[in-house]
């Protein structure tokens, strides 16, 4: 059985945050996030979350990603030796001498999963006892050095506290990933002591270890060295944040999508964009949205877990979880909150918000409305200021609004309420019963002029 070892459970002072540090967001998702989801791509069948320092956050976040990922406790505060070779060995009684075993860090989210499928494939095919993850890197400051053997098997990691000046020269350098066959990783994690200037229990002594029995330990050279960056800032955060969202855009990219300003445009993992959509600067795209060909995104455009579909213009305009047809125009400033469905053709102007509504094709709200809770048919007109008034202080109500209807300016339709086929409201009506079909509904005092008010008051300019 192919496993996977997340660590996962340090405290990541330099974030100086309340939140664990593999919950930090990159593009939308957790560290710890991007990192499972990577493995499972890789075809990993059981995934072993290390918890620590804010454990129970951790372990909350790990309830949407299925029964095949789990945690185990390390081991926290004085006493504890620390080490990845002692987070490690908070999974031993996970793993059976059969296993092959991935080691990753739960805060190295730019990790891809062909990468480590590959990695793991490396190590089979060469017959290796475990393998580690390398690169070469002109800045190494920090990590820890490959020194390898005659025959070009890694002998033993050198971690930068502990390497003399020749050692400190090598440029390759451990990722912080590694595979093991499941009998060398058991047999030797009880092996490893704190004899190091950290005085924690290294996972990379099992390197050594492993050299000194005999056996054989692969180094796999990442062409792509940016996958290894790992997070202990916000600065590296943002960092990982911008790099995964050129690999995001240039995918689309490459599929045919128009991006104007790839670097001021924020598209998260999971989005689907279809061939010749152009994207405006300052769009951001998020959750499980989809959308389809030949739509224009312009402008603070924010979209989250919608349907767009093909030949339609957004501008300027907040999408939460909504459908929105074909051909549709929005916008500017135009807010559609959850659970609202737009049809073909139809027109939502400048600030108009919908709620919780279903508007009908070809109807029409140019701006400065509010429809929540609401039913509108096709070929209905909503002039300005019309306002469906649902909430009563303690329910919400609906309003039915049918085809070719048309409600005059500044409107109030208090719910429950319809407006039925063909039927109009007058300007400045407030409506609190139903307005039968081809009806015309008028609810305003009468006007008065009162002749020469203004004079008798003085206030001729």
């Amino acid at each position: 059985m192919k496993k996977a070892i997340v660590l996962a459970a340090g405290e990541g002072k330099r974030m100086k945050s309340n939140t664990p540090k593999v919950l930090h967001h990159v593009l939308g998702i957790s560290m710890l996030g991007n990192v499972i989801r990577e493995l499972k791509k890789s075809e990993i069948d059981k995934i072993i979350v290390i918890v620590g320092h804010g454990k129970d956050e951790v372990i909350k976040e790990l309830e949407a990603y299925g029964e095949e990922v789990i945690y185990r406790e390390q081991p926290i505060g004085e006493g504890a030796p620390y080490g990845t070779g002692f987070a490690v060995m908070a999974a031993i009684d996970d793993i059976s001498k059969d296993d092959e075993v991935l080691v990753v860090c739960g805060d190295t989210p730019l990790l891809k999963g062909e990468t480590l499928k590959s990695f793991m494939e490396f190590n089979n095919v060469n017959g290796f006892s475990a393998s580690v993850m390398t690169a070469d890197v002109n800045d190494n400051f920090g990590y820890g050095r490959i020194v390898k053997n005659s025959l070009g098997y890694v002998e033993r990691i050198v971690e930068e506290k502990d390497a003399n000046d020749l050692e400190k020269n090598i440029t390759e350098i451990n990722s912080g990933v590694y595979t093991f066959m499941g009998k060398y990783l058991i047999d030797n994690l009880k092996k490893l002591d704190t004899d190091n200037s950290q005085g924690e229990l290294y996972l990379t002594d099992v390197v050594r270890i492993l050299n000194s029995q005999g056996e054989n330990v692969g180094g796999f050279l990442i062409e792509d060295e940016l996958e290894i960056l790992g997070v202990n800032s916000r600065v590296q955060l943002a960092q990982c944040d911008k790099i995964l969202r050129k690999r995001i855009n240039t995918r689309h990219l490459e599929e045919g999508v128009s991006i104007i300003d790839p670097e001021n445009t924020i598209i998260e993992a999971d989005v689907i964009i279809g061939k010749d959509t152009v994207i405006y600067p300052g769009a951001r795209i998020t959750g499980n949205t989809k959308i389809g060909e030949n739509c224009i995104i312009e402008g603070d455009t924010f979209i989250v877990d919608s349907v767009i579909e093909k030949n339609t213009c957004i501008k300027s305009s907040y999408i939460e979880e909504s459908s929105v047809g074909n051909g549709v125009m929005m916008g500017p400033f135009a807010h559609i909150r959850p659970n609202s469905i737009i049809k073909d053709f139809a027109h939502i102007g400048n600030f108009v918000e919908l709620k919780n509504t279903i508007f009908g094709e070809h109807s029409k709200a140019g701006h400065l409305a509010y429809l929540g809770d609401s039913e509108v048919g096709n070929d209905v007109n909503i002039g300005c200021g019309v306002i469906t008034v649902n909430y009563d202080g303690i329910n919400k109500h609906k309003t039915k609004i049918e085809d070719y209807a048309f409600v005059g300016s500044n409107a109030n339709l208090v719910a429950p309420v319809n407006i039925r086929k063909n039927a109009y409201v007058a300007a400045g009506s407030t409506i609190t019963k139903d307005v039968e079909e081809e009806d015309l509904a008028i609810e305003r005092c009468e006007q008065k002029s009162i002749a020469g008010w203004v004079r008798r008051k003085n206030r001729v300019k």
